[in-house]
């Protein structure tokens, strides 16, 4: 038996078919692109995910036999996006996406009423779907009286794979919709947003099965026995079923497109106050909290283009580790979310001379997306959540100055995993096994072996501490030049 777990990713798709052992077979990837109508705004075309999926699956079809007795499928998907179809569950327009900013009024109009914290237990940010809605109630009155369905992107791979609405709870946490601590959608919420129940999907939790894949996929793929699709879940609750993160405490700081401090809670400690996402995990029972960041990579990734130099090539040669220099980098180049829920933010450069060079603004950024981390880890800390250690995931893990940079400037060790699978893929895939019967939450949701462990440099932990200090005090500046 084999199980495929999907990545649906910002800039693409990756697939990843494993044994019923849990071990990779093998893996493809399908990439698409994201438009930007205006400032502010991000949006995809869902037919570009269907176009990767099917592609991944070729590949794989054709390079593994096992697919051919796949019993199992989990999807995780970019959170927060408004995928609204009409009564023929035909798209209307294009998936409004987590980090678009348009519905910044109308968020912070919802956010005003007290029952979205009390209910969801998080602010309502302009990324999450629900402020999209009104958005387009506001915006796109004929487009909006046309909706009969809202989908978060996951949700909308389980539909086009079973052709039933359902999606996962951890997912639908990110909506501003859904009573956190009830594991349930809130008739309220919808109300005050013109929306009703009949226009969600279904929910289950992520690990249970939320429909069978449709006959004709299935003939077409060649599968020869029934498949089960499981619930699937949001990307960072997927990535945290894939490294094992499950139990209280356990977590991972993500270095991808955007940067992620998440840690798994027991119980359910909502604390909106602190920007902090608190949010249903994707296994029954169990719920976790994390700071977002907009721009981690995107940090570095901007830094490469206005330099005209890679990502790679900037942090390949930064020798050794040293304390942060004048150049002082804030990453707000989308705004922020934890701890400043600022959609109008914007980031700056500071302390440049003529002596400075590439390798100073490199390691600025650098120390710039640590500290926004660092944001994080005390907005989580506050609740009461202690991690004395952190996986760390995504691309900007392969630096291994930037995880010194970050264990540094959190006073917290770094793990890495053994080389191979891990992350959102995994997870789903493993969300998939579970949907299918093979095998428990406890059983298969582990954590890899570490490879390495990043601990803070004591030499350098006051000189961090200083920087992190001036780093906090100049949002305030900024914000009031803005």
């Amino acid at each position: 038996m084999s199980y495929l777990g999907i990545d649906l990713g910002t800039s693409g798709l990756r697939a990843l078919l494993v044994d019923d052992q849990g071990q990779p077979l093998g893996a493809a990837e399908r990439q698409y692109g994201v438009a930007n109508p205006h400032p502010g705004w991000s949006e995809q075309d869902p037919a570009d995910w269907i176009r990767a999926f099917q592609g991944a699956v070729a590949d794989l079809r054709a390079a593994h036999p096992e697919f051919a007795a796949l019993r199992g499928i989990g999807v995780a998907g970019h959170m927060h996006g408004a995928t609204v179809l009409d009564a023929d569950d035909q798209v209307l327009r294009p998936c409004i996406l987590w980090n678009d900013t348009r519905s910044h009024r109308q968020a912070a109009a919802l956010d005003a009423d007290p029952r979205f914290r009390d209910l969801t237990g998080t602010i309502v940010f302009p990324g999450f779907t629900a402020p999209k809605l009104v958005w387009m109630a506001d915006e796109e009155p004929d487009l909006f009286a046309r909706a009969a369905r809202v989908l978060l992107p996951a949700a909308y791979l389980n539909l086009w794979l079973t052709g039933e609405a359902v999606g996962d709870l951890s997912d639908a946490s990110g909506t501003s919709w859904l009573d956190t601590g009830a594991r349930d959608w809130s008739d309220d919420l919808l109300a005050a947003t013109g929306m009703r129940r009949a226009q969600m999907p279904r929910l289950v939790e992520g690990a249970a099965e939320a429909g069978r894949l449709r006959a004709s996929l299935a003939a077409e793929w060649g599968v020869t026995g029934p498949v089960t699709v499981a619930g699937g879940a949001g990307d960072n609750a997927a990535a945290a079923c894939g490294i094992g993160a499950m139990a209280e405490g356990a977590g991972f700081v993500s270095l991808g497109t955007s940067g992620v401090l998440l840690a798994a809670r027991d119980g359910y400690a909502p604390a909106p106050d602190t920007a902090l996402h608190n949010f249903c995990h994707a296994v029954p029972g169990r719920w976790y909290q994390m700071g977002v960041m907009l721009a981690a990579t995107d940090s570095l990734n901007w830094l490469g283009r206005i330099t005209g130099t890679s990502p790679a090539a900037l942090t390949s040669d930064l020798g050794p580790l040293r304390a942060p220099g004048a150049v002082r980098f804030l990453p707000y180049l989308s705004g922020e979310r934890t701890p400043h829920n600022d959609p109008a933010i914007r980031g700056s450069l500071t302390g440049l001379a003529s002596a400075t060079d590439s390798s100073d603004l490199t390691r600025a950024v650098l120390e710039g997306v640590a500290f926004g981390l660092a944001d994080s880890l005390a907005a989580l800390q506050a609740t009461g959540a202690r991690p004395d250690h952190l996986m760390a995931i995504g691309g900007g893990a392969r630096s291994q100055y930037w995880l010194q940079v970050i264990a540094t400037a959190l006073d917290v060790t770094l793990t890495l995993p053994a080389d191979g699978e891990f992350g959102a893929a995994l997870g789903a895939a493993r969300l998939g096994m579970v949907a299918a019967g093979g095998g428990s939450v406890d059983d298969i949701m582990t954590a890899p072996d570490i490879t390495a462990e990043i601990a803070p440099d004591p030499a350098l932990r006051d000189a961090f501490a200083k920087a992190l200090a001036g780093f906090r005090t100049a949002y305030p500046a900024i914000r009031a030049v803005q």
